[in-house]
């Protein structure tokens, strides 16, 4: 297994059958400015020295992940759109499964990785969610596969763990993005969007507290995680708002067959 410092377990109640967890960027064999443990293909690091470190990761999990080739969207891959999609990433930024021992996987540098578990443990899920995804709705279309998954399941029935993201008191974002998210509550815009004196139009975004409303609004009522902050952290997390060239972190997800 990935040993303590270099993994991070969800703080949530869910059943022993589910088994979840982040990896950090200790560890591996990437170099700098990707060192250590990147998973990210797409950054810009030595091929060989991600797939090594992929590597590593499948020798801890009962299969290879799913990997995503994602795009900030709300697009939900699925057991059936898997099937008929044949090999090769699939265009998502979500995952769901009710199928034991598939590994969901997304991967992050200062967005927000997002793990579901119905409380029963039958069907997970997993979201990448930046600030695009997430007033576009992926949160609450990883809710509805989940759902498509089990008919007699609601989200009230589902938990979930809010992952390692960029904190509110370095999201630096502007006017545009305050108004993707102009559909939610008031109170939730003055709690996530703080001004930032003398820059007209700037705000400190808090994505934890805009994911929680709109998770909360769905019906959810166990929503554990946030507090983290990747870009502060640099032992642990990659950040490309902090670092540009940078890799990529994974949050993952399954059911285990043998619990």
């Amino acid at each position: 297994m990935i040993s303590a410092n270099k993994k991070i377990s969800p703080n949530w109640v869910v059943p022993q059958s589910i088994q979840a967890f982040c990896s950090t960027r200790v560890g591996g064999v990437s170099k700098p400015p990707f060192n250590g443990f990147n998973l990210g293909l797409n950054a810009g690091d030595d091929p060989a020295d991600v797939m090594q470190n992929r590597a590593f990761l499948r020798s801890t999990l009962p299969s290879e992940p799913i990997w995503l080739k994602q795009i900030h969207g709300v697009s939900v891959s699925t057991p059936a759109l898997r099937q008929s999609f044949g090999a090769g990433p699939f265009e998502a930024d979500a995952s769901v499964t009710n199928i034991p021992n598939e590994v969901l996987a997304v991967l992050t540098a200062d967005c927000m990785p997002v793990l579901f578990a119905s409380k029963v443990g039958d069907v997970i899920g997993a979201a990448h969610a930046g600030w695009r995804g997430l007033s576009s709705g992926v949160l609450e279309s990883t809710v509805q596969a989940m759902c498509d998954l089990s008919s007699s399941l609601s989200p009230q029935d589902i938990s979930v763990w809010m992952g390692p993201a960029i904190g509110p008191t370095v999201f630096e974002v502007g006017e545009d993005v305050l108004q993707a998210f102009s559909g939610q509550s008031q109170t939730t815009l003055s709690n996530a969007f703080r001004p930032i004196i003398g820059r007209p139009g700037k705000y400190l975004a808090d994505l934890y507290s805009l994911a929680r409303e709109r998770l909360s609004s769905l019906g959810i009522l166990q929503i554990e995680g946030g507090g983290f902050c990747t870009f502060t952290d640099q032992g642990r997390f990659f950040s490309y708002r902090r670092d540009k060239s940078t890799g990529r972190f994974a949050s993952l997800i399954w059911i285990s067959k043998d619990s």
